[in-house]
């Protein structure tokens, strides 16, 4: 392979970089140049060739301090196994780069476990009030025999044999490896010689937890509710995840939800719509008195404020706004009739003429 006649050019760093701007750099143009990312590109597989001998050089200290002292002139050949000073080696690099972080042996982090969901059927007034609602969830919880680590009681779990408890092996791609799970201990970074006779070795067992939980006031239909730590244990003692329960709110036969606030629909009679009352309407904590303004058009919206379902996070209540609607009977005794004929014939015109204004007429 050519010498590098600038390994700060290829790498696009300045002369002052520190080392963690290199090393940032390098990890950026491999991402970018990675064969296995461009297949059958000999121009990026030259490139990439190039980016790792640049990186030789400068995270090599003592080849570094020899370029710059040398005129900015430093050749070598490229050896990935080579150079395990500065920023830990190539194959370190490479396996962070495609693998993710790399840990010590023993230290494979444990596999989280799934979050889980349920729904819980409540009332309209438990939604509103708030409650305490029993749920019963099946789910994979901690062997209580081996507490989750899948071993017989009185072992442990040993460290892997083949990756020595990396969790992850590396295959060799000529310049450059490749790291992957385990495939022994598929990633965990153990094993277990002697498995647990309940769990066999899984660490969880099938089960119905119940929990009571406690719904909050103001929830709506489909709110979630989580309860961290309540969900699948992970395998070999992994955290558990979360439970999220799920509320289904019974509709009112009264209210009607509009976001933070209710909507109730209330009837009124002609002479009250005419004339103007005070009426008594339905609250969540019994009833209240609002004046109807004479004259009062169908379907007009007076509102009560802060009377409505409490706001999720203790940011105070909504409102609950009433659609007046006037109630016009659908039969007349005699006696009725012979009272809206009258009143009829008090009150002339015509309340449709502006609308025919114009047309001829």
């Amino acid at each position: 392979m050519p010498a590098v006649t600038d390994p700060y050019k290829t790498l696009g760093v300045d002369r002052k970089a520190s080392d963690d701007d290199i090393k940032k750099a390098y990890r950026k143009l491999a991402r970018q140049y990675h064969p296995d990312r461009n297949p059958g590109d000999a121009a990026a597989e030259e490139r990439f060739k190039e980016v790792q001998e640049a990186y030789s050089t400068l995270s090599d200290p003592e080849k570094r301090r020899a370029y710059d002292s040398g005129g900015g002139v430093f050749g070598s050949g490229f050896d990935p196994g080579q150079f395990r000073g500065g920023f830990g080696g190539f194959g370190d690099i490479l396996s962070d780069l495609f693998t993710g972080s790399r840990g010590a042996p023993g230290t494979a982090r444990p596999e989280r476990g799934r979050d889980l969901e349920t729904d819980v059927h409540i009332s309209f007034d438990q939604a509103m009030n708030g409650a305490q609602v029993p749920v019963s969830v099946p789910l994979s919880a901690p062997c209580a025999t081996c507490h989750g680590t899948g071993a017989r009681p009185g072992t442990s779990p040993e460290v892997c044999s083949r990756c020595h408890g990396r969790g992850v092996e590396a295959e060799s791609q000529g310049l450059f490896s490749i790291s992957q799970p385990c495939r022994q201990c598929g990633g965990t970074g153990t094993e277990i010689k002697d498995p647990c006779p309940t769990c066999s070795g899984t660490g969880r067992t099938r089960q119905v937890k119940r929990y009571r939980v406690n719904i909050p006031a103001g929830v709506r239909d489909g709110s979630r509710v989580r309860l961290a730590g309540k969900g699948e244990a992970g395998p070999r003692g992994g955290p558990q995840g979360d439970l999220y329960v799920v509320t289904r709110v019974s509709a009112s036969d009264i209210f009607e939800r509009k976001g933070d606030n209710l909507e109730v629909e209330v009837p009124i009679t002609i002479p009250e719509a005419i004339r103007g009352a005070t009426i008594e309407v339905p609250t969540l904590s019994g009833s209240k008195r609002i004046r109807v303004p004479p004259g009062t058009q169908h379907g007009t919206v007076q509102r009560l404020r802060g009377e409505g379902p409490p706001k999720l996070g203790g940011r105070g209540r909504g409102d609950i706004r009433y659609r007046l609607v006037v109630d016009v009977p659908r039969s007349l005794s005699r006696e009725q009739a012979e009272v809206v004929d009258e009143l009829a014939t008090v009150m002339d015109g015509n309340p449709r003429s502006r609308l025919l204004s114009g047309r001829g007429e």
